[in-house]
Parts: structure tokens; sequence; C-alpha cells
């Protein structure tokens, strides 16, 4: 069924202060199309989560987020442990779950809004995993120390300034801080050691990156990513990660899986949840989510680089299975 019935038009949240670029053209989209939806222009993050949980509480089939991670962050946050699925019209920087999911996103040239409504209109559903880091429900990603101080570190009049290179300063000022020690705990009996945690539901971090390749948001599991040591091979590890190439054999950093865990700190240190600093906190547990989350999302990647990629891979199955009915008819 068609969840985008023509007598029920589904409540849409939004930021009506967005500044940027894309914010502005995501405003536009939406005026135009405002008798396709309930508006509802959000006060902050915490009337966007407040507001998300009110509509599932009432039975609400359909919530619809307008915005970037922390706007979408926020809904999911009131989406949590209901049946209402989420609509996602990407207007942020990096939408990165957007990407995650094959929701068609903002770009130089265009908004890309009227695909992403496609997306939506179509009404196929998805569920994916959801995860909470201290109770606090997130879709895609987790940072405990370092990724998180710089989210903390960077201020909003930096990033109005700098965009998204405001981060990167953040990080370099940071580099010459003695690093926490931390200790991964999993209900197995394993521990770690390290000095920075990062953790993905999705294989997706700060955008385009593939930061946790062997990531699945259906697989009810989170990988994990520890840093080992501090100094020249953290930097050198995360930089690596960043450009997509960390290398899990020579790099200090370990890879794995894992469904429930706790990090526990000699200090208080940072977290951030699908990008948003959420506080300071000696001992941070990861636990599933009561129920995964409903999302609409496209059935195959909408076009671009993760089409073709898709593609290409499918090209050896392709050929295997041409060789295959070959030999059945030659047999």
């Amino acid at each position: 069924m068609n969840v985008m019935e023509e007598e029920h038009r589904y409540p849409l949240l939004f930021n009506p202060n967005a500044r940027s670029q894309k914010g502005k053209r995501a405003l536009s989209f939406i005026m135009e199309h405002a008798k396709d939806f309930v508006l509802y222009a959000t006060r902050d993050i915490d009337d966007a989560r407040n507001l998300a949980s009110k509509f599932a509480d009432k039975g609400e089939p359909v919530v619809l987020a307008a915005g970037g991670d922390g706007t979408l962050n926020a809904v999911v946050q009131g989406l949590a442990g209901s049946d209402t699925a989420l609509g996602v019209l990407p207007a942020g920087t990096m939408n990165v779950f957007a990407r995650e999911i094959g929701i068609p996103v903002p770009n130089l040239q265009s908004s890309n809004l009227n695909k992403a409504m496609e997306v939506i209109r179509a009404g196929n559903m998805r569920e994916v995993d959801l995860f909470e880091s201290n109770g606090k429900p997130f879709v895609q990603m987790a940072g405990v120390g370092f990724d998180a101080q710089v989210i903390e570190e960077t201020t909003n009049e930096s990033k109005k300034v700098f965009g998204p290179l405001a981060y990167l300063m953040s990080a370099v000022k940071l580099l010459g801080d003695t690093p926490p020690k931390m200790r991964v705990i999993f209900k197995d009996g394993r521990e770690i050691d390290g000095v920075a945690v990062l953790v993905g539901n999705g294989s997706l971090y700060g955008g385009q990156v593939k930061l946790f390749p062997k990531a699945d948001n259906c697989d009810d599991m989170l990988d994990l990513i520890v840093f080992k040591e501090s100094g020249y091979k953290f930097v050198l590890d995360s930089l690596k990660g960043l450009a997509g190439v960390l290398d899990l054999v020579g790099s200090s950093v370990e890879y794995l899986h894992a469904d429930d865990f706790k990090v526990v700190s000699d200090r208080e240190v940072p977290v951030e949840v699908d990008g948003e600093y959420v506080g300071r906190c000696h001992t941070v547990e990861f636990t599933p989510a009561s129920k995964k989350l409903k999302v609409l999302a496209p059935k195959e990647p909408v076009g671009g680089l993760a089409q073709l990629w898709k593609n290409w891979q499918n090209i050896p199955r392709k050929l295997a299975g041409e060789r295959e009915q070959k030999t059945h008819d030659d047999a």
C-alpha cells in the first residue's frame, strides 16, 4: 500500500531558521509543496524530538523530517520504540543517514528534494537497526572520546565562518592533549584497551567516508573501531580512516562486532551520537533499542555513484549466472 494516501497529509518537521544554501533551498521546496504536508516549524532539537514523540504516541503512520543529521537524530529519538515510520527530506550539510539508505541528497546543482519526495511517495518501507548509547537512541554512528571532543570544541560561530573546516581546526588543536585510558568490555568477557572508540551501525561516517566497511544496519550488530594508541599512530590511523583506506593489519586499531558492550574511561569523556554532542560520561553503555526503526527508503539506490558501484558489483554475479545457464543448456 502506498503510505502517501491523498486523503492524509503527513506531518513534516523542519527548522525554519536554516541559513545555509541547502537549508534555504529546502525551505523553498517545502513552501512550494506545502499542500502535501502538515508543516511544523521546530524551535530547536528538543522541540523536534518532543513533536515526533507526540505524533508516535497518537499512532501517526509516518513523520517526515526535513533537515540535517541533527534534526534527523532528534526525530529518530522521538520515534524510537514506536511503529511510526520516518520519512527523510535531506537538507543538511552531510546527510549521512540519507546517503546510507540510498536517498538522493543535495549537491551543487540541485537540492534533489523532488527525488527524495519520490522515495516517500513510493512508500517502500524498511526496518533498520536502532541502538542506544546510555539510553539515547542513534541510527547511524556514535563516538566516545576524540571525535566527540572535536564536536564539543567546535563552536557555532566557527562553523558559520569556516564550514566543515572548523572541525578540522578543532581536531588539530586537540591532538596535543593527553588522551583518556578506555576499556571496552563485552558481554562475553572480552576486554580491549584504547584511547578512543568509534561505533558504526551503518558503513558511513561524516559524509561519504566508508569508515565501517563491514557494517550492515540490518544485522542486529554494531561495528567498532578501537584506537589503541595515541600520538603519531592515532593521527595516522585517523587520517587513513577518513580517507577510506584504514589498514586493519598494519595499524594500531582493532575492528570488532558486538550488539551489547560498554566503554569505561579513567575520566569523564565526551560522547556523540549521530554527530550530535550529548555530554561527558565515565561509562557509556551500548545496547539494542527495544524496536527497529521503520524508514521510507528506495528499494535500490537512486542513481549516482552508489548505483554505479552496485551495478559493477553485480557484473561477476551476472556472468556466473550466465555461465551456469549455458552449462545447463549444453547439458
